[in-house]
């Protein structure tokens, strides 16, 4: 079973595992639940219905592997029978989340979610504590694996292939440098809100006419409440930022997890950070942003430009950074959890929590 309440369309982690599993045990069965939630009073009603239908799958699969808080998982315990895996749908550790935000979560959220997980895959060693507490698992059962999404980083035909794809959609960006604005979004739950720094129009005049500047609005934001004026492209949300990075130049963002798939590709990175301290205060993060963060930090509009222009991004970190939060940067995250999770050990049914996990952190 894959399952996200985050969005309508298989991607990310769930893919490349989803083909890792297919590839391994052809034979197996695989269940997708991607079924996303939604604050309306009408969503809320069709989610209790799949929250009752995500509970009988619950009971009868043998693996159940989410990428963020589900919530048939969090109410009761589940079956011996069935493993659960909390894969998390981000990259690395940047930004506090889960049960270990500075701003303790309202409830009844803090009391029900995050519950019941088996294993949590997080993708470098340094990730290891900070998903330990945004889960309160412990740390042992936190198997720095590497993150299945960033495999197509190390396929560069995937990334090649990737690139044509966007300049086939938008072909006004061919021999062009292409400028993308991929900010995360401030606040929480019904209250997500877009980035507010960034003046788009004058960003657009203060660049010349070869460069594009796009904007790849936040997944889980209401685009009708994004602002787009001043941008040449505007991505379509549900699109994964992974498949668009590849026909990037320039990435201008802020605390976006995207940043450590973005250094894997070693190209420029500005960062828009004007409310840092705000930001260090709630949710708060997991590294000292000033001095350990990659590319240029700046506060205002003019100021990306200048970076922009200056091409002033230092790339010489890069390598230290990728092997510090992404790990074995080599293709093989997906088929190493795939392995862990399907063999050697007994097919779904048996008692796969005890019979497929890692021997150094069996349960007693």
């Amino acid at each position: 079973m894959l399952a996200t309440a985050r969005t309508p369309i298989l991607e990310g982690n769930l893919l490349y595992l989803r083909d890792a599993i297919a590839r391994r045990r052809p034979d197996l069965r695989i269940t997708l639940l991607l079924e996303p939630y939604s604050y309306g009073f009408i969503g809320k009603l069709g989610y209790l219905r799949r929250l009752v239908r995500g509970m009988i799958l619950l009971r009868t699969s043998g693996w159940f592997i989410v990428d963020n808080a589900y919530l048939p998982i969090h109410v009761l315990p589940h079956r011996t029978g069935t493993t659960v895996i909390q894969v998390w749908h981000a990259v690395g550790a940047l930004k506090r989340f889960g049960l270990d935000s500075l701003v303790p979560l309202d409830e009844p959220e803090r009391r029900f979610l995050h519950r019941h997980y088996d294993w949590v895959v997080c993708s470098a060693e340094r990730s290891r504590a900070p998903y330990a507490a945004a889960f309160q698992i412990p740390v042992e059962r936190v198997l720095p694996l590497g993150a299945p999404r960033v495999d197509f980083f190390a396929d560069p035909a995937a990334v090649a292939a990737a690139k044509g794809l966007v300049e086939a959609r938008y072909p006004e960006i061919v021999g062009k440098r292409v400028v993308l604005y991929a900010p995360t979004f401030r606040g929480r739950g019904a209250g997500k809100r877009a980035a507010p720094h960034l003046d788009a129009v004058a960003l657009r005049a203060a660049l010349p006419a070869d460069h594009v500047l796009v904007l790849k609005g936040h997944p889980n934001l209401d685009s009708l409440g994004i602002a787009t004026d001043g941008f040449d492209i505007v991505m379509d949300r549900i699109t994964p930022i992974n498949d668009i990075l590849p026909a990037t130049d320039v990435l201008v963002t802020d605390y976006s997890s995207s940043i450590f798939e973005w250094a894997a590709l070693r190209r420029p990175l500005v960062l828009l950070v004007p409310d840092l301290d705000a930001y260090e205060a709630d949710p708060g993060l997991y590294l000292d942003y000033r001095t350990e963060m990659i590319g240029v930090q700046v506060r205002d509009t003019a100021s990306v430009a200048a970076a922009i222009l200056g091409r002033a991004a230092d790339l010489a970190p890069y390598d230290a950074f990728i092997e510090r939060h992404l790990g074995r940067l080599d293709g093989q995250a997906s088929d190493r959890l795939v392995a862990r999770l399907l063999g050697p050990g007994p097919v779904p049914g048996s008692d796969a929590r005890s019979a497929t996990l890692p021997p150094d952190v069996r349960p007693e």
